[in-house]
């Protein structure tokens, strides 16, 4: 199995109703979806960034929008977006030493990111930023440091490379395991929260999964 079998970084996005309350849950998921791709070493920079794209709409346009979080790889750059329905209310950057109380967010974003921007639509805007990963490819698994020294260290519970799905030993498996399940109830657990039909979301992403990835089924 390749490299790319390893680590597919397919985008993914939220509809949520952008809310003061709402920005801790959102960081939480954001870590864990950077966890799952192998994206440790930036988790706290997108938690930084996002968190204030989400907090300038909030101020901005007010709370109760609703909001899109998309997050993707560009490149070897991670992608986070924020769409509101709000074209007219743009983000302010001022210097992170003045004394106005707004516009600080923004100029973290700039401190942080490699590079941010707004796209102006007829019935939205987009406000997002890129970081840079550290990666040597899109669909690298191992190239940045700190995910090649993670290897090592794991190489304890599992003594394959991290390409491989043959040889890892029953611990390593399942505290991998036990990652992946914790990763899933906690997004079930915020559908749930928010009204949605975390059963029905489970049945999709299964319909999926089977249709993707071509499972057969080999029972007689």
């Amino acid at each position: 199995m390749g490299q790319h079998a390893c680590m597919m970084r397919k985008p993914w996005d939220l509809a949520f109703t952008a809310e003061p309350t709402e920005v801790a849950a959102l960081r939480r998921i954001m870590r864990l979806h950077l966890g799952i791709w192998g994206l440790q070493e930036v988790a706290d920079d997108a938690q930084l960034c996002m968190s204030e794209l989400v907090s300038n709409v909030i101020t901005h346009v007010g709370p109760g929008t609703p909001v899109t979080l998309a997050v993707s790889m560009n490149g070897v750059r991670l992608r986070i977006e924020v769409h509101d329905p709000d074209p007219r209310a743009l983000p302010t950057l001022l210097d992170l030493d003045a004394d106005a109380e707004g516009g600080r967010g923004m100029a973290l974003v700039d401190a942080v990111a490699d590079r941010w921007g707004v796209q102006l639509h007829a019935d939205q805007k987009v406000t997002w930023c890129e970081l840079i990963t550290g990666l040597n490819a899109a669909d690298s698994c191992c190239a940045s440091p700190r995910v090649a020294t993670a290897e090592k260290e794991s190489a304890v519970y599992e003594r394959t490379p991290c390409s491989s799905a043959n040889g890892s030993s029953r611990l390593g498996a399942a505290v991998l395991e036990s990652l992946v399940v914790d990763a899933i109830a906690d997004i079930l657990y915020w559908l749930r929260a928010h009204g949605h039909d975390a059963d029905a979301a489970l049945d999709r992403a299964q319909m999926r999964f089977e249709a993707e990835f071509d499972v057969v089924d080999e029972s007689p």
